[in-house]
């Protein structure tokens, strides 16, 4: 036999390539649920680690595995390919078809199997948002399907939300990106596959009584159809600009995606003044890595992403197209004036990264009550009197001192009063 794979897994070797996947014996196997598929698919357990194997050409399981890992690659939101095992010969001589080999994805489920369940409205229209949000995503990065299915996707908890996860690339092209026709050819196909795996499941007395196959499917298009066009509309803002894109970056947030730049066009016509917002969507994961780059702040992955869409609405507002000029003017001007206004006394309450975003935070709150962005002095001035106050140390709870360079002051500037007094007047 031939392996073929990036990081071979030596227990790989101790499997019986010389049989028929479909003989394989018991002591290999491990029993998980798993959704209809045209060719021979079973789940192994070696030290610790589920794989699926997979019965398929040999051109097939190659151009399944590059695609894979390219979607790797990209933080596609998809299986790992691990291996293609060819060559492969029986006892008596008989040639094998190869198999592909993936990681299983640990705590998923499929969704036909979820579906076979009795399952509560919420929880199925959590479900089905998942599922249109794995479209979306798979779109957005250029990815054709071609075979979405209840079968083809699985699912898993991610704290406290639902995620969904590609698990068959077989029909799948990568594009740099795709045509609204390409888009909907995807999509009516999911439609299709939707509805006739939703009637499988109802005539074989598996679907919930109050479940309706032809609205499973419909919902699964025109949730896509609504996140897409959040995701992608260019908005008109003709005032308030800052809270506008607050609010804008907010709704993609609450939906799970994160904002990595946004786009702004300035149209002046009739002496009114016109800003078109556009957001650049991306997966979490590199929040952390991009503000570390632009200020050298060490943040959290949430707080960094607080602390960016900041920094983006003030690069906007400065109309300023150099992003490390821009970022470092916000670093200079706005966050570290933030951050010296605080009295010296109530420095440990609050680490700075967190103590900048649970004030913008405020900001947000002040602002949705009066109606209008109150600015940042404001905010400070009420954050400071009215919340941290009254918050216990947090260098006492955590058990160390908090650094004064983190803090943004050192002993000799302490008493000193903040560069930027409107902060604390």
């Amino acid at each position: 036999m031939r392996i073929t794979s990036a990081l071979v897994d030596p227990a790989l070797l101790d499997l019986p390539w010389s049989t028929p996947l479909e003989e394989w014996p018991a002591d290999h196997l491990v029993a998980l649920p798993q959704g209809i598929s045209r060719h021979v698919v079973r789940f192994v357990k070696l030290q610790g680690t589920v794989y699926a194997v997979k019965e398929t050409r040999e051109k097939i399981a190659e151009r399944e595995y590059d695609l894979l890992r390219a979607l790797e690659r990209i933080s596609a939101p998809a299986v790992e390919a691990v291996a293609i095992v060819a060559d492969r010969v029986a006892l008596d001589g008989e040639v094998l078809e190869p198999v592909l080999v993936t990681r299983h994805l640990q705590f998923s489920l499929p969704y036909r199997a979820l579906f076979s369940h009795t399952l509560r409205p919420e929880t199925m229209n959590r479900l089905l948002d998942a599922l249109a949000a794995l479209l979306v995503r798979m779109h957005l990065l250029g990815f054709f399907w071609g075979d979405c299915s209840l079968s083809n996707t699985l699912f898993r908890r991610d704290a406290g939300a639902f995620a969904a996860y590609l698990v068959d690339a077989e029909t799948g092209q990568l594009h740099l990106r795709l045509s609204p026709g390409q888009r909907g050819e995807d999509l009516e196909i999911a439609r299709t596959n939707i509805f006739g795996e939703a009637l499988d499941l109802q005539a074989a007395g598996l679907l919930h009584e109050g479940i309706d196959p032809e609205h499973v499917s419909d919902e699964v298009v025109r949730r896509y159809e609504t996140l897409w066009h959040e995701l992608t509309f260019e908005q008109a803002v003709e005032a308030d600009t800052r809270r506008q894109m607050d609010k804008r970056i907010r709704r993609l947030n609450e939906l799970g995606f994160d904002v990595e730049e946004v786009s702004m066009s300035v149209v002046e016509e009739g002496g009114h003044r016109t800003v078109m917002l556009r957001p650049k969507v991306v997966d979490a994961g590199h929040h952390t890595r991009r503000l570390l780059r632009l200020t050298g702040l060490d943040a959290e992955e949430n707080q960094a992403r607080a602390l960016l869409n900041d920094l983006d609405a003030y690069r906007a507002e400065s109309d300023m197209p150099d992003e490390a000029q821009a970022a470092h003017r916000w670093l200079t001007e706005v966050f570290e004036p933030v951050i010296r206004a605080v009295p010296p006394h109530l420095r440990g309450k609050l680490e700075p990264p967190e103590l900048f975003v649970q004030i913008i935070e405020h900001r947000w709150a002040l602002s949705e009550q009066a109606g209008r962005d109150l600015g940042l002095a404001p905010a400070v001035q009420s954050f400071l009197a009215n919340v941290l106050i009254h918050r216990p140390d947090e260098q006492a709870v955590l058990g160390y001192e908090v650094d004064d360079d983190m803090l943004m002051s050192s002993d000799d500037d302490e008493d000193e009063a903040p560069e930027d007094e409107s902060l604390v007047d």
